[in-house]
């Protein structure tokens, strides 16, 4: 957490510190660091309940990160064409400003809620909460995030989500892993995103960049993808299909959730 970009206090957590809040008075002395410690302890601890939230249905709850056009909501576009008739999705959509991403989104048929997160440069648990209270999980398989444009905060707090998925545009340096650790050591899988263009880059090296991941000491699938032309969308899927059934499979649930089964008998 930073004092300079507004990241301390988000319009999830403000409520903490205004006059009358859990976290209104602190020690004389220690007040910036007895609030930040605080401010993350009532995150993860609302962040627990999130997961509970997902948990309950079997819902699998993926943050997307990555810097500011990578791709994410062509990602998320790309995906709900070839898998909405057999999974039920919702989007909740991270920006500072706008609904832009949400609104195509929804020109999709899908459910997403819109944050704007004002000056705070990541999503926290309580943006987040508050959210998911605005949409029915009801019969929802898959809850995507689709977190700030920023390569330094969104991995810093838990949202209550069970995986993180990080994408590394081809239009990008591929030392950002070495450059931006903390992001890419916390991703669950690497999407290497707009290949399509590597063809006509020629200062991308798709090794390099696995090097550089493979140099965090993260073992997690790294693909290549491009959602524009298709390629790799196959691989991301099946990815995407084994991560929901072991999901439910921690959480005691079975199979998918019925009307999800009656959708894939109609595709």
């Amino acid at each position: 957490m930073c004092d300079t970009c507004g990241c301390n206090i988000t319009p999830g957590n403000q409520h903490l510190v205004r006059p009358g809040g859990k976290l209104e008075k602190v020690k004389p002395g220690s007040k910036v660091v007895d609030v930040m410690h605080g401010l993350l302890h009532e995150n993860d601890h609302q962040a627990e309940h999130n997961r509970q939230h997902f948990n309950s249905r079997g819902i699998l709850a993926i943050n997307l990160m990555s810097s500011p056009g990578s791709g994410k909501t062509a990602l998320l576009e790309a995906t709900i064409d070839r898998i909405k008739n057999k999974y039920r999705m919702a989007v909740i959509e991270g920006d500072l400003e706008t609904e832009n991403d949400a609104e195509r989104i929804r020109a999709k048929n899908i459910p997403a809620v819109q944050i704007a997160t004002g000056t705070a440069c990541h999503l926290d648990a309580h943006m987040l909460h508050d959210a998911v209270h605005q949409m029915s999980l009801d019969g929802l398989d898959i809850v995507f995030i689709e977190n700030v444009g920023n390569l330094v905060c969104p991995a810093s707090f838990d949202l209550g989500h069970h995986l993180n998925v990080t994408l590394l545009s081809s239009t990008e340096g591929d030392d950002k892993p070495a450059k931006y650790p903390v992001m890419f050591k916390a991703s669950d899988l690497l999407l290497l995103s707009k290949a399509d263009l590597l063809p006509v880059l020629d200062d991308f090296d798709v090794q390099k960049a696995e090097h550089c991941f493979r140099e965090l000491a993260n073992e997690s699938p790294v693909l290549q993808l491009s959602a524009r032309s298709g390629e790799g969308m196959e691989q991301w899927l099946d990815w995407l299909e084994q991560q929901l059934s072991a999901h439910r499979q921690r959480v005691n649930i079975t199979g998918s959730n019925p009307a999800s089964a009656d959708l894939a008998s109609q595709a």
